[in-house]
Protein backbone atom coordinates (compact mmCIF):
# COMPACT_ATOMS: atom_id res chain seq x y z
CA UNK A 1 0.00 0.00 0.00
CA UNK A 2 1.16 3.43 -0.93
CA UNK A 3 0.38 6.30 1.13
CA UNK A 4 0.92 8.99 -0.86
CA UNK A 5 -0.04 13.19 -13.58
CA UNK A 6 0.43 11.36 -16.28
CA UNK A 7 3.90 12.22 -17.24
CA UNK A 8 4.59 15.17 -19.44
CA UNK A 9 4.52 15.57 -23.30
CA UNK A 10 7.86 15.27 -24.66
CA UNK A 11 7.09 15.83 -28.34
CA UNK A 12 6.12 19.13 -27.27
CA UNK A 13 9.33 21.42 -28.13
CA UNK A 14 10.97 22.25 -24.51
CA UNK A 15 11.13 25.81 -24.67
CA UNK A 16 12.82 25.82 -21.19
CA UNK A 17 16.01 24.30 -22.70
CA UNK A 18 19.63 26.56 -21.29
CA UNK A 19 20.40 29.37 -23.67
CA UNK A 20 16.80 30.69 -24.56
CA UNK A 21 16.20 34.38 -22.99
CA UNK A 22 12.93 35.97 -23.24
CA UNK A 23 12.88 39.56 -23.58
CA UNK A 24 11.50 41.74 -21.23
CA UNK A 25 7.90 42.06 -21.58
CA UNK A 26 5.93 45.36 -20.10
CA UNK A 27 2.78 46.30 -19.11
CA UNK A 28 1.34 49.64 -17.78
CA UNK A 29 0.35 49.43 -14.25
CA UNK A 30 -2.29 50.80 -12.77
CA UNK A 31 -0.48 53.92 -11.98
CA UNK A 32 0.72 54.58 -15.22
CA UNK A 33 4.47 52.69 -14.24
CA UNK A 34 5.71 50.26 -16.42
CA UNK A 35 5.97 46.63 -14.96
CA UNK A 36 8.77 44.61 -16.68
CA UNK A 37 8.76 40.74 -16.39
CA UNK A 38 11.95 39.23 -17.79
CA UNK A 39 13.21 35.72 -17.89
CA UNK A 40 16.53 36.01 -15.58
CA UNK A 41 18.04 32.13 -15.94
CA UNK A 42 16.43 28.66 -17.51
CA UNK A 43 14.31 28.68 -14.43
CA UNK A 44 13.51 31.78 -13.14
CA UNK A 45 11.63 35.00 -14.08
CA UNK A 46 11.73 38.32 -12.42
CA UNK A 47 8.84 41.53 -12.52
CA UNK A 48 10.48 45.15 -12.09
CA UNK A 49 8.30 48.16 -11.58
CA UNK A 50 10.02 51.34 -11.50
CA UNK A 51 13.16 49.89 -10.43
CA UNK A 52 11.87 47.61 -7.76
CA UNK A 53 11.46 43.84 -7.60
CA UNK A 54 7.63 43.22 -7.21
CA UNK A 55 7.64 39.29 -8.08
CA UNK A 56 9.30 36.39 -9.15
CA UNK A 57 8.86 32.80 -11.09
CA UNK A 58 10.74 30.01 -10.74
CA UNK A 59 10.28 26.35 -11.71
CA UNK A 60 11.10 22.67 -10.97
CA UNK A 61 10.94 19.49 -12.83
CA UNK A 62 10.61 16.32 -10.99
CA UNK A 63 12.53 13.10 -11.89
CA UNK A 64 9.18 11.61 -13.26
CA UNK A 65 9.25 14.70 -16.04
CA UNK A 66 6.70 16.59 -14.63
CA UNK A 67 7.45 20.38 -14.43
CA UNK A 68 6.02 22.33 -11.30
CA UNK A 69 5.60 26.12 -11.51
CA UNK A 70 5.62 28.56 -8.89
CA UNK A 71 5.06 32.62 -8.30
CA UNK A 72 5.99 34.53 -5.58
CA UNK A 73 4.08 38.37 -5.99
CA UNK A 74 1.53 40.21 -3.62
CA UNK A 75 -0.58 42.17 -6.74
CA UNK A 76 -2.86 40.02 -8.61
CA UNK A 77 -2.03 42.05 -11.50
CA UNK A 78 1.44 41.06 -11.07
CA UNK A 79 1.32 37.79 -10.51
CA UNK A 80 -0.98 37.74 -14.26
CA UNK A 81 1.87 39.39 -15.63
CA UNK A 82 4.71 36.70 -14.31
CA UNK A 83 2.20 33.54 -14.83
CA UNK A 84 1.67 34.58 -18.49
CA UNK A 85 5.12 35.08 -19.56
CA UNK A 86 6.10 31.72 -18.00
CA UNK A 87 3.77 29.95 -19.71
CA UNK A 88 4.56 30.94 -23.25
CA UNK A 89 8.38 30.26 -22.42
CA UNK A 90 7.03 26.71 -21.06
CA UNK A 91 6.01 23.46 -22.70
CA UNK A 92 2.66 21.95 -21.22
CA UNK A 93 1.68 20.26 -19.17
CA UNK A 94 2.19 22.01 -16.27
CA UNK A 95 1.88 22.12 -12.66
CA UNK A 96 1.66 23.79 -9.39
CA UNK A 97 0.54 23.04 -5.43
CA UNK A 98 -1.45 25.32 -3.28
CA UNK A 99 -2.68 25.08 0.24
CA UNK A 100 -6.45 24.65 -0.56
CA UNK A 101 -7.42 27.32 2.51
CA UNK A 102 -5.55 29.82 0.32
CA UNK A 103 -8.61 30.19 -1.93
CA UNK A 104 -6.98 33.89 -3.54
CA UNK A 105 -3.79 31.41 -5.09
CA UNK A 106 -6.19 28.40 -5.75
CA UNK A 107 -7.91 31.21 -7.66
CA UNK A 108 -5.08 33.20 -9.40
CA UNK A 109 -3.74 29.97 -11.36
CA UNK A 110 -7.57 29.06 -12.61
CA UNK A 111 -6.91 32.57 -13.89
CA UNK A 112 -4.56 31.72 -16.17
CA UNK A 113 -6.00 28.36 -17.09
CA UNK A 114 -4.72 25.87 -14.72
CA UNK A 115 -7.50 23.65 -13.68
CA UNK A 116 -7.46 21.10 -10.03
CA UNK A 117 -7.08 17.28 -10.62
CA UNK A 118 -6.11 16.30 -7.00
CA UNK A 119 -6.58 16.85 -3.32
CA UNK A 120 -3.86 15.19 -0.47
CA UNK A 121 -5.22 15.08 3.05
CA UNK A 122 -2.87 16.50 5.46
CA UNK A 123 -3.13 14.78 9.07
CA UNK A 124 -1.82 15.31 12.66
CA UNK A 125 -0.59 11.47 13.60
CA UNK A 126 -0.97 10.35 17.00
CA UNK A 127 2.19 8.70 18.50
CA UNK A 128 0.49 7.19 21.53
CA UNK A 129 -0.46 3.59 21.44
CA UNK A 130 -3.00 4.13 23.80
CA UNK A 131 -4.64 6.85 21.62
CA UNK A 132 -4.08 5.00 18.15
CA UNK A 133 -4.78 1.76 19.50
CA UNK A 134 -1.73 0.58 17.55
CA UNK A 135 0.06 -0.80 21.01
CA UNK A 136 -1.28 -4.65 20.53
CA UNK A 137 -0.31 -4.68 16.67
CA UNK A 138 2.21 -7.05 15.83
CA UNK A 139 3.65 -8.25 12.22
CA UNK A 140 2.40 -10.82 10.45
CA UNK A 141 4.31 -14.56 11.21
CA UNK A 142 7.78 -14.96 9.68
CA UNK A 143 8.16 -10.33 9.35
CA UNK A 144 10.62 -8.85 11.24
CA UNK A 145 9.98 -5.05 11.74
CA UNK A 146 13.64 -3.24 11.78
CA UNK A 147 13.86 0.16 13.51
CA UNK A 148 15.52 2.92 11.80
CA UNK A 149 19.12 2.20 11.71
CA UNK A 150 18.80 -1.26 11.32
CA UNK A 151 18.72 -2.14 8.12
CA UNK A 152 21.26 -3.31 5.67
CA UNK A 153 21.75 -0.55 3.10
CA UNK A 154 22.06 -2.72 -0.05
CA UNK A 155 18.71 -4.83 0.64
CA UNK A 156 16.79 -1.50 0.96
CA UNK A 157 17.94 0.01 -1.89
CA UNK A 158 16.98 -2.76 -3.56
CA UNK A 159 13.35 -2.39 -2.06
CA UNK A 160 13.37 1.16 -2.81
CA UNK A 161 13.80 0.63 -6.28
CA UNK A 162 11.22 -2.08 -6.77
CA UNK A 163 8.93 0.03 -5.14
CA UNK A 164 9.49 2.59 -7.06
CA UNK A 165 9.45 0.23 -10.10
CA UNK A 166 5.97 -0.71 -8.68
CA UNK A 167 4.55 2.41 -8.46
CA UNK A 168 5.80 3.26 -12.26
CA UNK A 169 4.02 -0.13 -13.57
CA UNK A 170 0.65 0.76 -11.28
CA UNK A 171 -1.18 4.10 -10.69
CA UNK A 172 1.60 6.10 -11.71
CA UNK A 173 3.21 9.13 -9.34
CA UNK A 174 0.72 11.04 -10.34
CA UNK A 175 -1.03 8.74 -7.88
CA UNK A 176 1.15 10.09 -4.99
CA UNK A 177 1.17 12.91 -3.21
CA UNK A 178 3.35 15.68 -4.56
CA UNK A 179 5.30 16.08 -1.68
CA UNK A 180 6.85 12.57 -2.78
CA UNK A 181 9.18 12.43 -5.18
CA UNK A 182 9.90 9.26 -7.75
CA UNK A 183 14.04 8.97 -7.31
CA UNK A 184 15.95 9.43 -10.56
CA UNK A 185 17.60 6.60 -12.29
CA UNK A 186 20.07 4.74 -9.89
CA UNK A 187 19.69 7.08 -7.08
CA UNK A 188 20.80 4.70 -3.82
CA UNK A 189 19.35 5.09 -0.34
CA UNK A 190 21.34 7.58 1.46
CA UNK A 191 19.19 7.55 4.77
CA UNK A 192 18.97 3.83 6.39
CA UNK A 193 18.39 5.85 9.50
CA UNK A 194 15.14 7.41 8.33
CA UNK A 195 13.45 3.91 7.47
CA UNK A 196 11.66 1.55 9.15
CA UNK A 197 11.56 -1.82 7.35
CA UNK A 198 9.73 -5.42 7.27
CA UNK A 199 11.94 -8.37 6.51
CA UNK A 200 10.81 -11.81 5.34
CA UNK A 201 12.46 -14.47 4.31
CA UNK A 202 15.56 -13.58 3.74
CA UNK A 203 14.75 -9.75 1.93
CA UNK A 204 12.65 -6.52 2.37
CA UNK A 205 9.35 -6.64 1.95
CA UNK A 206 7.90 -2.94 3.13
CA UNK A 207 9.74 0.27 3.94
CA UNK A 208 8.07 3.43 6.04
CA UNK A 209 10.32 6.65 5.49
CA UNK A 210 10.13 9.22 8.37
CA UNK A 211 11.47 12.73 7.47
CA UNK A 212 12.44 14.37 10.86
CA UNK A 213 11.37 17.71 9.98
CA UNK A 214 11.72 20.64 12.64
CA UNK A 215 7.90 20.87 13.56
CA UNK A 216 7.61 17.17 13.38
CA UNK A 217 8.59 14.32 12.39
CA UNK A 218 7.28 13.67 8.48
CA UNK A 219 5.89 10.12 7.46
CA UNK A 220 6.99 10.55 3.62
CA UNK A 221 6.51 7.02 2.06
CA UNK A 222 4.56 4.29 3.47
CA UNK A 223 4.42 1.05 1.15
CA UNK A 224 4.85 -2.76 0.77
CA UNK A 225 6.03 -5.16 -1.93
CA UNK A 226 2.79 -5.82 -4.16
CA UNK A 227 2.86 -9.60 -3.35
CA UNK A 228 2.95 -9.19 0.41
CA UNK A 229 0.24 -6.37 0.56
CA UNK A 230 -3.22 -7.00 2.89
CA UNK A 231 -1.06 -8.97 5.18
CA UNK A 232 -1.10 -6.38 7.96
CA UNK A 233 2.94 -5.39 6.97
CA UNK A 234 1.87 -1.71 6.77
CA UNK A 235 0.02 -1.51 9.77
CA UNK A 236 3.13 -3.45 11.83
CA UNK A 237 5.17 -0.73 10.05
CA UNK A 238 3.41 2.29 11.38
CA UNK A 239 2.43 1.07 14.68
CA UNK A 240 6.45 0.09 15.27
CA UNK A 241 7.15 3.53 13.62
CA UNK A 242 4.77 5.71 15.87
CA UNK A 243 5.93 3.71 19.30
CA UNK A 244 9.48 4.96 18.29
CA UNK A 245 8.69 8.46 18.24
CA UNK A 246 6.37 8.54 21.48
CA UNK A 247 9.51 6.92 23.22
CA UNK A 248 11.84 9.41 21.63
CA UNK A 249 9.06 12.38 23.56
CA UNK A 250 7.73 12.78 19.75
CA UNK A 251 3.95 13.56 20.72
CA UNK A 252 2.49 13.96 16.73
CA UNK A 253 3.76 13.06 13.19
CA UNK A 254 2.50 14.73 10.01
CA UNK A 255 1.17 12.74 7.08
CA UNK A 256 -0.04 13.46 3.59
CA UNK A 257 -3.04 11.09 2.09
CA UNK A 258 -4.31 11.45 -1.67
CA UNK A 259 -7.69 11.60 -1.31
CA UNK A 260 -8.49 9.09 -3.46
CA UNK A 261 -6.52 6.47 -1.71
CA UNK A 262 -9.22 5.06 0.62
CA UNK A 263 -6.89 2.17 2.00
CA UNK A 264 -4.78 4.58 3.89
CA UNK A 265 -6.67 7.27 4.58
CA UNK A 266 -9.21 4.40 6.56
CA UNK A 267 -5.62 3.53 7.85
CA UNK A 268 -4.90 6.86 9.45
CA UNK A 269 -8.04 7.85 9.99
CA UNK A 270 -9.03 4.64 12.10
CA UNK A 271 -5.65 4.89 14.57
CA UNK A 272 -6.96 8.90 15.42
CA UNK A 273 -5.04 10.74 12.76
CA UNK A 274 -7.13 14.28 12.29
CA UNK A 275 -7.38 16.26 9.06
CA UNK A 276 -5.01 19.20 9.45
CA UNK A 277 -5.47 21.05 6.39
CA UNK A 278 -5.19 19.88 2.70
CA UNK A 279 -3.05 20.51 -0.72
CA UNK A 280 -4.50 20.73 -4.20
CA UNK A 281 -2.25 19.79 -6.96
CA UNK A 282 -3.33 22.12 -10.42
CA UNK A 283 -2.64 21.29 -13.94
CA UNK A 284 -2.62 23.18 -17.33
CA UNK A 285 -2.77 21.43 -20.47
Amino acid sequence: MNVSHPAPDHSAPDRSTPGHSTPGLSTPAADGRALVVTRISDTQWQAVEDDRVVGSGDTSRRPDGRLFVSVDAWQGPVFDRIARTMLTDLPEPLHTVTDEADQEATAAWQRVGFAVVRREWGYTVPTDPRTTGLGPVRPPAGVTVLAPGEAREEPLRDLDRAIHREVEAGAGWSAMPAQILPRPAGTTVVHPVKYTVAHEDGRYVGLLRTAPLPRRPRIGLLAVRADHQRRGIARALLAHALDSLHRDGVTTAWAEVAETNAAATALFEGIGACRAGSTLELVRH
